[in-house]
């Protein structure tokens, strides 16, 4: 089975944000969710995450509906921090802790001092990228099989785009499946296996970055600047 199905979600009312979206994704790869500015990407991720009720269809993740089930699973990064910046970052571990039975104290740990971030800072002192460094170090600390990372290197040096991607492939389990969404394709296409194009809240393409490079012969962003 699919580690994850979706059949005819919609979105919205009179302006669909998704509009009757269908897609199936198996484990075991990295998938980017590409696509202009309001077409949808990060309601889906919401949903996915269980964080949107208001949708109309069939969303199911290892033979579950959507559901509390489903949430220990999968690893939700939204587009802000969702937490207080006045927090420390031992008090963010403290409660991801409380909140993750799942949450891997020291594989943070791990991740957050090759990242380089400062010891005993608060988030409010951290800079962009610093935060979304953090950021990724707590999600991919969750022993989860799903990881949703919703603009994961938007608005940070190209520095800090290169590490962050070089951390979600070393830490990227063959049995679990990354969808992550940007703007940025050039930036992420290394990082790929498949990419999903969404426009006007519908999948327009869903292949895999072979299949693009062998059947269009130009890269992913090329590909994307010329058709969409």
């Amino acid at each position: 089975m699919s580690k994850l199905e979706i059949k005819n979600l919609n979105m919205g009312y009179k302006n669909k944000v998704l509009d009757d979206l269908n897609l199936e994704l198996d484990k075991g790869q990295i998938v980017g969710l590409v696509g202009p500015n309001g077409a949808g990407k990060s309601t889906l991720l919401r949903i996915l995450a269980g964080l949107e009720k208001t949708y109309k269809g069939s969303v199911v993740i290892d033979g579950e509906e959507i559901s509390y089930k489903t949430a220990e699973i999968l690893s939700y990064q939204p587009d802000k921090f969702a937490l207080s910046d006045k927090l420390s970052v031992k008090e963010v571990v403290r409660t991801y802790k409380k909140f993750f039975k799942d949450f891997d104290e020291e594989k943070f740990y791990r991740i957050y001092e090759e990242f380089k971030l400062p010891q005993g800072a608060k988030v409010k002192e951290m800079s962009k990228g610093m935060r979304e460094k953090m950021q990724i170090a707590l999600s991919l600390s969750r022993k989860a099989e799903i990881f949703l990372l919703d603009e994961p290197i938007s608005g940070v040096d190209p520095s800090a785009r290169k590490a962050i991607i070089q951390t979600i492939l070393n830490n990227f389990e063959e049995d679990s499946l990354i969808i992550l969404s940007t703007h940025l394709i050039n930036q992420i296409e290394p990082l790929l296996d498949r990419v999903l194009f969404l426009s006007e809240g519908k999948i327009s393409l869903n292949k895999t970055v072979d299949e693009i490079r062998s059947e269009e012969n130009m890269s992913i962003e090329d590909y994307f600047t010329e058709v969409f």
